[in-house]
């Protein structure tokens, strides 16, 4: 059995598009991979506990990450912390900049659960930054220019190193994901448990 953990995005749930369309597809075409892809708690802190413990029940088989947006950040962090494959879908790489617009209520609308952010939750997703990748080979950047959540340049700035498709036009949830599938299954290196 292999783990392919997908990590969803800020205000996203286990009910997104993306999420559910990979799922899908695992299911019918390698069905040796267990996918896991959790509801995350709407604090960082919380949100990397649970990740962290969901990767270390499954040390024991082959793990490979795919995160969206938010999701993506997360999948960077424990990437290089345990030295798992990852690939990052329109990734935001300074959530911490980014979210400061989100100071205060929010509701997320796939679970209506209202919560409320402050700065200190801010300096718990700057406390997962990475100053540099140091080990490259084991990320892919997935990245449509026509990302309107994100800057795409910062992504494609931050990862450079990184095996990278950066695509002119599409939006924030990176239009024809599925096209992608098999790919990231090898990417993953999930494939070749069924030799």
């Amino acid at each position: 059995m292999a783990t392919l953990l997908y990590i969803h995005g800020f205000n996203s749930s286990p009910l997104s598009a993306k999420a559910n369309g990979l799922k899908q597809w695992v299911k019918e075409h390698y069905p040796h991979i267990n996918m896991v892809v959790p509801q995350l708690p709407c604090y960082p802190q919380q949100a990397a506990v649970m990740l962290e413990d969901i990767i270390v029940q499954h040390q024991d088989e082959p793990i490979g990450l795919v995160g969206s947006s938010l999701g993506g950040y997360f999948s960077i962090w424990f990437s290089q912390r345990f030295q798992l494959p990852a690939v990052v879908v329109n990734p935001a790489v300074r959530p911490f900049d980014l979210l400061q617009d989100y100071l205060g209520e929010n509701t997320n609308p796939y679970t209506d659960e209202k919560y409320f952010l402050e700065p200190k939750h801010m300096h718990e997703l700057k406390a997962l930054h990475l100053p540099q990748i140091t080990s490259p080979d084991l990320i892919w950047l997935l990245q449509q220019e026509g990302d309107e959540v994100l800057d795409y340049r910062q992504a494609v700035s931050y990862l450079a190193k990184c095996k990278q498709t950066v695509e002119p036009y599409g939006n924030h949830a990176f239009v024809g994901f599925e096209a992608y599938f098999p790919q990231i299954i090898h990417f993953l290196r999930l494939a070749e448990e069924m030799k």
